[in-house]
């Protein structure tokens, strides 16, 4: 995915240190699941980090190094998924997600 990463961001804030403003935003990292994108599908595999206590991979960065937003498309298992199941939940139900390259023009250049 040409050196990018995907985070999910949970917060936009500013801070002032030395009387400048830093435009920031509270991410929570995903991890690439192999080398190279899946077999059937032909798109990266990401999900959630967690650290070894099972904590969010937070991490606090610059506004300006986030590049663009990725459509994430949930990775489907086996099990039932509840009819009660909004769109604001999969990032928390599920456990894998396809980083979708056809959701437009720029997307598919990028993740290709």
């Amino acid at each position: 995915m040409c050196g990018l990463e995907v985070a999910h961001v949970l917060a936009f804030f500013s801070i002032v240190h030395e009387q400048k403003p830093y435009q920031c935003a509270l991410v929570h990292w995903f991890s690439r699941v192999g080398n190279e994108p899946d077999e059937d599908m032909g798109l990266w595999i990401v999900r959630p980090e967690f650290d070894d206590d099972g904590r969010l991979g937070l991490a606090i960065v610059h506004v300006d190094t986030i590049y663009r937003a990725a459509h994430l498309s949930p990775v489907f298992q086996s099990q039932y998924i509840r009819q009660s199941l909004t769109m604001h939940d999969t990032l928390d139900v599920f456990k894998e997600f396809y980083v979708n390259k056809f959701a437009d023009y720029h997307a598919f250049q990028i993740a290709s």
